[in-house]
């Protein structure tokens, strides 16, 4: 019941709260990326980065580094800290932080399938895969020719089966297909934790369905900007929308029918929490707008850790978290490629 979380949530959650709690304090601050982007070499990112949580993690890499291993190894701090919160959780926690990997398991299926079409090696492409999202037959996604095949031979075994339904057609594998199953996959999946969180109740309920629901709409604003001007019909590109969020149901009817970028603007600036997003960009330009939704979300995510007794916090730890990787590895990257004037460009700063 809403209001009585405190009575008997510290029995099984406390321990763990406080445990993510202390997480996200150790986060890295303006202050920290402020000297990152002054780093002349990867040398000096690791000798900053030594004296924050990622120390031990990078400490035995022996010169020279590279930018993938300064994320492989940001990303492994991300794992450990996941792992540790799971074996703690008990039910229904432990099943929260299950759904929390299950994007990541639709992403390493669309890269091995993705992959596997264009004839890359499939040793190759697990190093790829994100380490939350791994499961035993993960392998054996590069025999599959069809959606079908997919799900018979791998994915019936997964917690993603129950997405699947939408998505089982013998229609070969090509690229526009594999983007359409990852968004049918993601539609399923968000929709289904949305049903989980409203179950769960109390202030659980009432965060995290404004975080999903602003996940949900930013998905419909990308599907719709990434369909301009493809074979993708409007009903096609319906039928891809989350069927709840702050654009649900008449926002979805506008974007349906929006054939370009300033089309979409005009719909999503009669949504308050949105015209902020918009305002900082110029018309017709898209480039910057996942920078402004990383923003506008990183906002959010803080915003979770006001409340207390509830499990948003996990779910807004682990986003923070694989936030401060990317941000990480767009520094590596500039500074490894030398671009010192475009460090800023992507970093979304946390605190």
């Amino acid at each position: 019941m809403y209001g009585f979380e405190a009575l008997t949530f510290n029995i099984h959650g406390g321990y763990l709260e406080a445990i993510v709690r202390g997480h996200r304090a150790r986060l890295l601050t303006a202050a920290d990326y402020n000297n990152l982007c002054q780093c002349e070499t990867l040398e000096d990112i690791k000798m900053h980065l030594s004296a924050t949580e990622y120390g031990p993690y990078l400490q035995n890499e022996p010169s020279p580094l590279h930018t993938t291993t300064i994320v492989e190894k940001c990303t492994l701090k991300l794992v450990d800290d996941y792992k540790h919160m799971l074996c703690q959780a008990t039910e229904p926690l432990s099943t929260f932080l299950e759904y929390i990997t299950y994007g990541h398991m639709i992403d390493n299926v669309v890269l091995i399938v993705t992959g596997t079409l264009h004839e890359r090696d499939v040793q190759e492409l697990l190093e790829k895969c994100h380490p939350l999202g791994m499961f035993d037959s993960i392998a054996s996604l590069a025999v599959a020719q069809n959606m079908r095949e997919l799900y018979r031979l791998v994915l019936v075994d997964t917690p993603l089966a129950p997405y699947f339904s939408d998505c089982i057609t013998s229609e070969d594998l090509d690229d526009m297909n594999i983007e359409i199953m990852r968004n049918t996959l993601y539609k399923a999946y968000l929709e289904d934790f949305y049903k989980f969180c409203q179950k769960l109740g109390g202030a659980t309920a009432e965060i995290m369905s404004d975080l999903l629901a602003f996940e949900a709409d930013r998905r419909a604003v990308n599907i719709t900007i990434n369909s301009i001007g493809t074979e993708l019909t409007r009903d096609d590109r319906k039928k891809l929308y989350s069927n709840f969020g702050l654009l649900y149901p008449y926002g979805h009817e506008e974007l349906a029918v929006s054939e370009d970028i300033d089309q979409v603007r005009a719909v999503m600036e009669k949504y308050p929490p949105y015209q902020s997003i918009f305002a900082k960009l110029s018309f017709g330009e898209s480039q910057m707008l996942d920078k402004a939704f990383n923003e506008e979300e990183v906002k959010r995510l803080c915003l979770a850790f006001d409340q207390q007794f509830h499990y948003a916090v996990f779910f807004a730890y682990m986003r923070l978290r694989e936030q401060e990787v990317r941000n990480l590895m767009w520094i590596s990257e500039c500074v490894a490629q030398n671009q010192k004037s475009r460090v800023h460009d992507s970093v979304v700063f946390i605190f």
